[in-house]
């Protein structure tokens, strides 16, 4: 190479490494200051949109286990419920048995029967008084068998959804909670006159009643034993889906985390690279008062 002062190639090419070399080392700064290996597309255009769409399937997953919680809590509430109109049922049964004995004049089984009226009315008030978060649980408004979500307000069937697509059968399932008030389970003389669990004011519709009353605790048994069902299967849904979203944020994790060690194995290096350009670019500029000194010679 020959001696000129008009270009100094010596001092562009070591610029040229400086700037390669700093570059580098202000990629694993900013790696090992954020802790990704991905910070912008330029870093992996490919793995960037990888780490996205599994980012928002964690995140949906995540919301789906706090979606099957609420479904639990929901069914507790209204298994809570049920267990209340249990008490209630057996005190009807209890009364309708008294009354049903001949023992009993007609004033003292209209007393009885009073008793028998209030409690039907109470497990009406329980099952129009028993909700979630405004959602009204054992008044039939559960009990549709087709679920229609196009409006502000859903009707039918209660849709959990906890999938992060909307497959029915992977992502979603549904609640059905039937009527639980006293007519629609054939007691009480707010419903049918000619329900056998109408009234117990005389001997023979207590009679009556008992076989009434026996179907009705069948009735809010079956609720029972599909809302008991349905919370275990819940459960199971949330283990599976915690173990979904923790695998597939491992697998995100080997896509855009940086490997600390590697990484600062790196910024060591291209520290000292940094390094020995810096003090070489200063060599290479003190090289053209090599031809001053010729000139001034």
């Amino acid at each position: 190479m020959s001696l000129v002062i008009n270009h100094n190639m010596m001092a562009a090419n070591t610029a040229n490494a400086l700037n390669a070399h700093y570059g580098n080392l202000s990629t694993s700064t900013q790696r090992l200051s954020s802790g990704l290996r991905i910070n912008s597309a330029a870093d992996d255009a490919a793995g960037l949109a990888i780490r996205e769409l599994m980012r928002t399937d964690i995140k949906a997953l995540q919301q789906g286990v706090r979606n099957a919680n609420d479904a639990i809590s929901l069914i507790q509430t209204a298994d809570g419920a049920l267990g209340v109109i249990d008490e209630k049922l057996i005190r009807m049964k209890e009364l309708a048995e008294q009354a049903a004995t001949g023992t009993y004049d007609s004033t003292q089984r209209l007393m009885i029967e009073s008793e028998y009226q209030q409690m039907a009315s109470e497990i009406t008030r329980i099952a129009n008084a028993t909700d979630f978060n405004g959602i009204h649980l054992l008044n039939g408004r559960l009990s549709g068998e087709e679920h229609d979500g196009s409006g502000l307000d859903a009707t039918g069937k209660l849709k959990i959804h906890f999938g992060s697509g909307n497959d029915s059968a992977e992502d979603y399932y549904y609640i059905r909670i039937g009527n639980c008030t006293a007519s629609a389970l054939g007691l009480g003389n707010a419903g049918d006159i000619n329900n056998a669990g109408y009234c117990i004011s005389t001997q023979e519709a207590a009679q009556k009643a008992l076989v009434a009353i026996n179907n009705a605790v069948i009735s809010k048994d079956n609720i029972r034993a599909l809302l008991g069902a349905t919370q275990n299967r819940l459960e199971n849904t949330i283990t599976n889906l915690t173990t979904q979203a923790e695998n597939l944020q491992t697998a995100e994790s080997r896509i855009s985390d940086v490997d600390v060690a590697t990484e600062m194995t790196e910024f060591v290096r291209n520290q000292i690279l940094t390094q020995s350009a810096v003090a070489m670019l200063s060599q290479a500029n003190s090289l053209p008062k090599m031809a001053m000194q010729l000139i001034g010679g």
